[in-house]
């Protein structure tokens, strides 16, 4: 989510091969230098394709056309740094891909990459396994990778750019409740980073299923919904009819 007071990014941790086959694994990577950059990524996805590209970043990246190793603490903008993880990630899913696609394994795979580099704007990007990526703009102040449709409803109708960081946070993490009551594939702990505008440095906090604040919020959610449906009117085509009787 990114508004006018800064970028806040938050990832679960459950990954799953079927119902019977669930775990943990860390799905929000921050890279910073406190006063010169912080660039955090989030990843959805194939989970060998994701670690392997992220390792290929961190090692170092030679772009075509290019004699430099580059990493994300020598990219020098964030337009830069978003090029060097999609030629990672494209060139890791072009490497697996007969093997993969050998065993039907799916070979989706995406990132969430924002963060800012002194000298240049807060920026985020949505990168694709192809390589290719998009940047998020004002009319839609978010991005999302993974589970979308249960949590997407709530951004669309609260986020906007102008919205305080605080009350951002708190659509995000009503958004993640909506989702995971309704994917087993979602769930905590969820990873979030709250990156201050202009600020080069990011607070983290992880967020675990007894959270106090969270169970809180989703627990006032869920009233506040069951409040809000009570409240509106009955269609009016149905008042005062009887039940309709029907006759073999």
């Amino acid at each position: 989510m990114l508004v006018n007071d800064g970028l806040a990014m938050i990832a679960d941790t459950r990954t799953n091969a079927g119902v019977d086959n669930i775990s943990s694994y860390k799905k929000l990577h921050v890279t910073e230098v406190p006063g010169d950059r912080v660039i955090a990524i989030a990843t959805a996805g194939n989970l060998s394709v994701t670690q392997m590209a992220l390792s290929m970043v961190a090692k170092g990246v030679q772009m075509p056309g290019s004699d430099t190793v580059e990493t994300l603490h020598t990219a020098p903008t964030m337009f830069r740094a978003a090029q060097l993880v999609g030629h990672a990630l494209a060139q890791v899913r072009h490497d697996l891909l007969p093997s993969l696609e050998a065993d039907s394994l799916k070979l989706s795979a995406s990132m969430l990459m924002g963060g800012q580099v002194q000298g240049g704007k807060l920026r985020l990007y949505l990168i694709y396994a192809q390589g290719n990526f998009i940047e998020c703009g004002a009319d839609t102040p978010y991005l999302q990778i993974g589970e979308l449709k249960y949590g997407k409803p709530i951004l669309d109708r609260a986020l906007r750019p102008e919205t305080p960081m605080a009350e951002a946070v708190k659509l995000g993490l009503i958004s993640f409740d909506s989702t995971i009551r309704s994917n087993i594939a979602v769930g905590p702990p969820f990873d979030m980073i709250v990156i201050p505008r202009d600020g080069l440095c990011g607070q983290q906090r992880r967020i675990e299923a007894d959270d106090p604040y969270f169970r809180e919020l989703g627990r006032r959610w869920s009233e506040a919904l069951a409040e809000a449906h009570r409240a509106m009117p009955p269609p009016p085509w149905l008042q005062g009819r009887s039940p309709v009787t029907a006759v073999a």
